[in-house]
């Protein structure tokens, strides 16, 4: 595959993972290798938070689904920011 069509593939989880990430050093995984590293490191409600923000679907719907009030969802966002930032985690996402 040419390097360019690469480039312009669609990567939401990527590209808001690198968002949320203050230093980010090396590149990131591919999507799938990232998926799979993160449903290991995350719990799964982090995991469904970050999935929301990257495919900018509706948040209020995601709360409800998983029963978090306002309160427990910025705690929430706030430890998976937090999460995402630890130099071990780095290292395991980067390629």
């Amino acid at each position: 595959m040419p390097e360019n069509e690469i480039l312009n593939e669609a990567t939401p989880l990527r590209d808001e993972v690198e968002r949320h990430i203050r230093k980010l050093i090396l590149p990131l995984k591919d999507e799938d290798e990232l998926k799979a590293v993160l449903k290991v490191k995350l719990t799964k409600k982090e995991f469904k938070v970050l999935n929301t923000w990257a495919n900018d679907a509706d948040i209020a719907g995601l709360k409800e689904k998983l029963g978090m009030d306002e309160e427990r969802y910025g705690d929430l966002s706030v430890k998976l920011v937090k999460k995402l930032n630890q130099e071990k985690l780095k290292q395991e996402i980067c390629i």
